[in-house]
Formats: structure tokens, C-alpha cells, sequence
């Protein structure tokens, strides 16, 4: 493994402690009644959307890295797709979550365009890699 996907998935598996405490905060809130989620389905629904996202999509980006330095791409793309890759269980998660961040709210404000621009990242550097491994 090159020394750029082993520290992109350094950083990854840092960031499970941070998916695993969502969890835990998220059964806190079910389990003490928190006032503004369980009442508010439209913030529940996502929060839950946004917590499953970050942890599948770390997985996804996790085994990725090892298929990257497989790809026949230029370093630069490569590099390009480690990014790409990686800023899907960021943004995904972070529009999910930032669209709801007040218990009153009961629609997704603008932030909601984070998941958008994740999804649009996750399919750009998957393309980009599964191009980069047929090739």
C-alpha cells in the first residue's frame, strides 16, 4: 500500500471513535426521550440517515484505498480519487446532520446540499476508479 492511501486510511479509521459516539448519542436520545427527535420525524430520519451513511461510506472508503494504488491512473489522479472518495463520508453525513442541527426544525435547510455534493463525490472517484482498475 503506497504511503498516501496508508495515511488516507489512518485518518478514516481515526474517525470510527466519532461514528461510533454518533450511535451512542443517537440511543441517548432514544432512550431519554430527548425532546425535538423522537417527536420530529423529519430530524430523526435524518440524523439516522446521516449516521448509517458515515459509517458504511468509511467502510466503502476504507477497502477503496487498497484498490487505488491498483488503478492504472497518474499519481495525480489517483490522488484526485482518494480525495474524492474520502469526502464522501464526510459531506454525506455533515448535510444530513447540518440540515436538522435545531430540534424545531421540521424541513432540511440549504446545508442539505453537503449530501448532494457527497453523493456527487462518492460517484465522481468511484467512476474514476473503477475506469482506473479496467484500464
Amino acid at each position: 500500500m503506497s504511503p498516501s492511501s496508508l495515511s488516507t486510511a489512518g485518518v478514516l479509521l481515526i474517525t470510527v471513535p466519532g461514528v461510533a459516539f454518533g450511535g451512542v448519542t443517537l440511543l441517548k436520545f432514544l432512550m431519554r426521550n430527548v425532546p425535538g427527535y423522537l417527536d420530529n420525524p423529519v430530524r430523526r430520519g435524518l440524523w439516522r440517515a446521516g449516521h448509517a451513511h458515515a459509517g458504511v461510506l468509511v467502510l466503502f472508503s476504507l477497502v477503496a484505498m487498497l484498490y487505488v494504488d491498483l488503478a492504472s491512473l497518474p499519481e495525480g489522479v489517483k490522488a484526485l480519487t482518494r480525495t474524492l472518495i474520502v469526502a464522501a463520508p464526510i459531506l454525506m453525513p455533515l448535510g444530513f446532520f447540518l440540515s436538522v442541527v435545531r430540534p424545531s426544525d421540521t424541513k432540511p435547510s440549504r446545508l442539505i446540499w453537503l449530501t448532494f455534493a457527497g453523493g456527487a463525490c462518492l460517484a465522481a472517484g468511484t467512476l474514476t476508479l473503477g475506469i482506473g482498475l479496467l484500464l
